[in-house]
């Protein structure tokens, strides 16, 4: 569940609601409804964790338990 990642991750960095709201621009009621599970977190608001915490989106969605982020991609070669 998602919601309940992203309060593990915050709380794994001892950062509080209301400093991560305030880098993601949002109000810490709002927040804090994330973490509960009463609002959906939109995919921006998302990446935006992912780029605070240095991991994937994959990893905060659940999707996977590994917490180091991808490798950026390499570019093709023409």
């Amino acid at each position: 569940m998602m919601h309940l990642r992203i309060r593990e991750v915050r709380e794994e960095f001892a950062y509080t609601q209301r400093y991560v709201a305030a880098r993601l621009m949002c109000d810490q009621s709002l927040y804090s409804k994330y973490e509960l599970g009463k609002r959906e977190i939109p995919l921006c608001i998302l990446y935006k964790l992912a780029e605070l915490y240095g991991t994937s989106m994959d990893y905060l969605a659940g999707r996977t338990d590994v917490s180091e982020p991808y490798p950026p991609a390499k570019k093709k070669r023409r």
